[in-house]
C-alpha cells in the first residue's frame, strides 16, 4: 500500500508555531493549540510540514491525525474531520468563516465564537473516536 504524503513528522509543534510569521495568526495559532489539547487530552505532532495534528488513526489509505489545525499565510485551517453535514445551527452561530469538505477556513480567531468553534471541534473528536477506536 503506497503511504500518504502527509506523515506524522518529528519537528516541533512549539518551534512551528514560532515560526508563523504574522504575529496575529501565530497568537491564533498558540489559542487554538491550547483549544485543541483541552478538549482531546492529546498532545500535538507535526503532520507534514504544515499540519498540528492531535491524535490518530489507521485508515485504508494509512495514518492520519484525528483532528488538527493549520495556521497558513491565508487563514487558519481547522479540520473538522465528518465534514459540516448536521450542524448548520452551529455554523449559523460560528461566525466569519468559509468550508470545504472538512475544512473550516478562519481569516482571525477573533472572527468567530470561542464556544461554538469547541463544540465543533468537540463533536468531530468525539465521531472520529467512534468511527475509529483506539
Amino acid at each position: 500500500m503506497p503511504q500518504p504524503e502527509t506523515r506524522r513528522a518529528k519537528t516541533s509543534v512549539a518551534q512551528f508555531i514560532a515560526a508563523v510569521e504574522n504575529e496575529t495568526r501565530r497568537k491564533d495559532a498558540k489559542a487554538i493549540d491550547k483549544m485543541f489539547r483541552e478538549i482531546t487530552g492529546e498532545k500535538p505532532a507535526m503532520w507534514g510540514p504544515t499540519i498540528i495534528g492531535y491524535g490518530e488513526y489507521q485508515s485504508s489509505t494509512g495514518r492520519w491525525p484525528r483532528t488538527g489545525f493549520s495556521p497558513r499565510k491565508a487563514n487558519l485551517v481547522v479540520y473538522i474531520m465528518p465534514g459540516f453535514d448536521g450542524n448548520a445551527a452551529l455554523m449559523n452561530k460560528l461566525g466569519k468563516h468559509k468550508t470545504g469538505k472538512s475544512c473550516l477556513y478562519i481569516n482571525k480567531f477573533a472572527d468567530v465564537d470561542e464556544a461554538v468553534l469547541r463544540e465543533l471541534i468537540a463533536k468531530s473528536w468525539k465521531h472520529m473516536a467512534a468511527k475509529y477506536p483506539l
